[in-house]
């Protein structure tokens, strides 16, 4: 498996218990759909590995309290401290109305609602305090905030992303 494949489910942060026990936290904003799971792929240098879970259950809000079949000890455990955890895209939950995935928006088109098409999405930049739709059009780079005041429609079966642009902002990249 391919981590191209799959989605960042979260990261070991913790051990629980002398038996093998880690904690997890989870990237999600529902964690409990995630706590039937009965394997998941842990990034071990450059690649994925399957592990099988004998359980999991939720442990204080986002963490989730996991026993794998294949570890049985603190040293054990210890070797996987801060490893990050993948599941296949095809696990992901589905989505509707303005909701979206970062990575299922990239390479719909992007139109504003004064001024038309303004680029293709080429990506989201999640690494500041608010995330930004990246876009690109005749070469020249664009960035949008992500919130609900900006996106109007997600159309997914014409791949485009319906916005209404900050008052300046479409002027200020591409004017």
């Amino acid at each position: 498996m391919r981590k191209e494949d799959c989605f960042y489910l979260g990261k070991i942060v913790s051990k629980h218990s002398f038996r093998g026990e880690v904690l997890v936290k989870l990237d999600t904003d529902e964690p409990e759909l995630y706590e039937e799971m009965e394997s998941v792929f842990v990034s071990v240098g450059n690649s994925l590995i399957p592990f099988f879970i004998d359980r999991c259950q939720l442990h204080k809000s986002s963490l989730l309290r996991v026993q794998f079949e294949e570890v049985r000890d603190e040293q054990a455990a210890d070797s996987l401290l801060g490893a990050e955890l993948y599941l296949p895209l095809s696990q992901l939950p589905k989505l509707s109305g303005n909701k979206f995935y970062y990575h299922e928006v990239i390479g719909y088109r992007l139109l504003d609602e004064k001024h038309g098409l303004i680029g293709l999405i080429t990506g989201i930049n999640d690494n500041a305090s608010q995330a930004l739709i990246e876009a690109e059009k005749d070469g020249k780079s664009l960035m949008l905030p992500i919130n609900d005041d900006i996106i109007l429609q997600v159309d997914r079966k014409n791949c485009v992303l319906h916005v209404r642009a900050p008052e300046g902002l479409v002027e200020l990249y591409l004017g």
